[in-house]
This record gives structure tokens, C-alpha cells and sequence, in this order.
């Protein structure tokens, strides 16, 4: 990549108290989807809280079209045009859907919530009903198209794959594609090696809080001695059996 990324990471370096998780993490990316998978507890949730502020590094940089943003608080970085999918969506049980939408809608942005239910037409079935109500595949596109109205430059999402059905999934990779289209970079942090690879090309592999080594993601997939010894996993080659990367559930849509 040529051209200044969109978001650049310089050595970061953050925990909690004395335990530290990420340790000198680096990335670049321009306006494109890349996956960042790796094994539980290996940083992924926590370099996520770092991007969006909700966790100050204790070192290194990030740069978001070169401008440092480490440090501050959740809001500016928001306003600044890093949007967040979180992992269990963190949505408001007794709201409905058009109220969730209501919230983060403005004049003069580019996203609207017409612009959302018409990239989730099942939200729009749903647009009164709360989200208590909703189903997780409903929720999570909720919480899509809830950080879509920030009209953010990157979308960090936290596990989007997890506990749905796989026609939800379908939804959520054409919603991927759509916004790399339109100009918006994505960053998925996943476990379900096939569902990452759907969403992102480009896929970062985390171990023990750095990032380790990058891939192709179809070379992850046909390589099962890649996968076990960076996921601890066997073949994901689209045999009916799924691995253990492959089951961030999916039951529910």
C-alpha cells in the first residue's frame, strides 16, 4: 500500500493495571475490510477498546489519516470517525428500532436511517418493535446500522459473526462489501475463520496480544496447518463439519 492509510497503529501497548495485553501491535489499512483473527485471549477485544477509546494505551500510536487519536475519550474519537459494532451489541432493551435510529440521526450526514433500513430491509419490518425483541441477527444489524449514522471513516467490529444463523452472516458480508463501495473501511475482529474471510481479504493474525503474521484469507483457508498453528484448529476447507474457528454460533437469527 502506497498511498497514507487510513489507520495506522505504531507499536501499541495496553492492559489492564499491571497485566499487560497488547505489546507493540502494528497495523495499516487503507478504505478496505481486514480481518483480525487469533485464539481467545489474545488481545483482539482489547486492541478493539483501544481504537475506539474505551481503553487509553499505555504506549505506541494511532493515527487515523495521520492525525493521533490515542488517548482520547470515546466521544472525540467518534466525532473524529471511528464508529464501534460492539461484541454483544450493547443495545437498549426497551427502545425500538426507529427510536435506536433516531438517536444518531442529524441533517447533513450521509447515512440515514432510510439509508439503514434500506440496507437492512428486515430492520425496516421491525422498526417498532424494541430491542429486547429483536432476535440476535436483528440486533446485530441494528448495531450496524446504529454506528453507520455516525457517518464514521472506519467501522470496528467486535465479533460480528457470533450467534447467528448463516443467512444472517450473509447479510452482514454483503453489508461489509457495500460499505468498502461506498468508501467506508472496515476492521473485523473475529473467531470464525470462514466468516472473516467472507468479510475482509486481508487477515491479520493476533497471538499473544501482536500482531504475528498476515494472510491472504484464502490461503488460511486452505491451509489447515496455518490454521492450527496460529487458531489451534483443523481443516476449514467447506467440508459439512465445521472447526472450532468456524463456531461463533449459528443457531441464531
Amino acid at each position: 500500500m502506497t498511498e497514507a492509510p487510513l489507520l495506522e497503529v505504531r507499536g501499541l501497548r495496553a492492559g489492564y493495571g499491571a497485566s499487560v495485553v497488547l505489546e507493540d501491535v502494528d497495523l495499516r489499512m487503507g478504505v478496505e475490510a481486514v480481518g483480525v483473527i487469533g485464539r481467545n485471549g489474545m488481545g483482539k477485544t482489547t486492541l478493539c477498546d483501544s481504537l475506539v477509546g474505551f481503553l487509553p494505551p499505555s504506549g505506541g500510536r494511532v493515527l487515523l489519516h495521520g492525525k493521533p487519536i490515542e488517548g482520547r475519550t470515546p466521544e472525540k474519537i467518534a466525532r473524529s470517525g471511528i464508529a464501534y459494532v460492539p461484541q454483544g451489541r450493547r443495545l437498549f432493551t426497551s427502545l425500538t428500532v426507529d427510536e435506536h435510529l433516531a438517536m444518531l440521526s442529524r441533517r447533513g450526514r450521509r447515512w440515514t436511517a432510510p439509508d439503514v433500513y434500506k440496507l437492512f430491509p428486515r430492520l425496516a419490518e421491525r422498526k417498532r418493535h424494541r430491542g429486547g425483541d429483536l432476535s440476535g441477527g436483528e440486533q446485530q444489524m441494528l448495531a450496524f446500522g446504529r454506528a453507520l449514522l455516525l457517518d464514521a471513516d472506519l467501522i470496528v467490529m467486535d465479533e460480528p459473526s457470533e450467534g447467528l444463523a448463516p443467512a444472517i452472516v450473509d447479510v452482514l458480508v454483503d453489508a461489509v462489501h457495500h460499505l468498502v463501495d461506498e468508501g467506508v473501511a472496515v476492521l473485523v475482529v473475529e473467531q470464525n475463520l470462514r466468516a472473516a474471510v467472507r468479510m475482509a481479504p486481508r487477515q491479520l493474525v493476533m497471538v499473544s496480544g501482536r500482531i504475528e503474521a498476515e494472510f491472504a484469507g484464502d490461503e488460511l483457508l486452505d491451509r489447515p496447518d496455518l490454521q492450527q498453528q496460529y487458531l489451534g484448529v483443523g481443516a476449514a476447507t467447506g467440508d459439512d463439519a465445521p472447526t472450532d474457528a468456524q463456531k461463533a454460533g449459528t443457531t441464531d437469527a
